[in-house]
């Protein structure tokens, strides 16, 4: 197909080539993998483990269910999972980029979490599990690095059983004009500048502040929910609507 005509899709602010982003997405992420802890403590203010107690304590998992954590990168949500999973449950960490789920495994097996941990290198738009196999499926902080976003929210429909239940977290949009204003420019002067200091790299960075402004704003992301087929959809707005946690159930 001629260069012109290549289907084209957002890497931040930029315009590439749709078969391009994937590999856009995974230099960013083998760039920060090693750090990306300290970097999300250090500009979150730590608030960013209180958004994934949040989900955790939502999410309705308990002894024997088998949970898939998608995106889990370096495995924060894992670790609760597996805990509240038990020896009869079962984890799945899945991420696309071969360097996040090297991080996480080495880092949870430090801990001493291994027997109902599973990892698997994989794509969120067609997930390589048998369908109705997941009790809860999670997707924190990565939806919006993903390429065809409905097709990883069908992918994710069918790989839950009946009943189960998705949980999204993400940034999303506030509608609070000062907050707004005070966090463009956070995201945008001083993120970058931060990321450059501590991991030597500003234009990850940069791309991941224009990645959550590119990102559906919460009504068009529930929207997207119902249309893959989900049931019962929702959100919860956190930090003055800065991050929410969307809902929805498999009929």
């Amino acid at each position: 197909m001629p260069e012109s005509n290549k289907p084209t899709t957002h890497f931040g602010y930029k315009t590439v080539p749709t078969e391009e982003k994937e590999k856009h997405v995974a230099d960013v992420f083998d760039s920060v993998a090693q750090k990306y802890d300290i970097m999300n403590d250090f500009l979150s203010g730590g608030v960013h483990r209180l958004w994934k107690r949040f989900t955790i304590e939502v999410s309705g998992v308990r002894s024997g269910n088998v949970v898939l954590d998608i995106a889990g990168g370096t495995g924060d949500l894992t670790a609760k999972f597996s805990k509240l999973v038990g020896e009869k449950g079962k984890v799945v960490l899945a991420d696309i980029n071969n360097s996040m789920l090297r991080v996480g495994r080495d880092r949870l097996t430090d801990r001493g979490i291994a027997g109902n941990v599973e990892y698997v290198q994989a794509n969120a738009e067609c997930l390589p599990f048998p369908d109705n196999s997941f009790d809860v499926v999670t997707i924190a902080f990565g939806l919006r690095n993903v390429t065809d976003k409905d097709a990883a929210l069908r992918s994710m429909l069918r790989v839950l059983k009946p009943g189960g239940r998705l949980l999204i977290l993400e940034f999303s949009k506030t509608s609070n004009p000062l907050l707004s204003k005070i966090y463009d420019t956070y995201s945008f002067n001083v993120l970058p500048i931060i990321g450059k200091l501590v991991t030597g790299d500003a234009d990850s960075y940069r791309y991941l502040a224009e990645s959550i402004r590119m990102h559906p704003d919460q009504e068009t992301l529930e929207a997207m929910l119902k249309d893959a087929g989900f049931v019962r959809t929702s959100f919860h707005n956190m930090t003055g609507g800065i991050v929410a946690l969307h809902r929805g159930i498999k009929p």
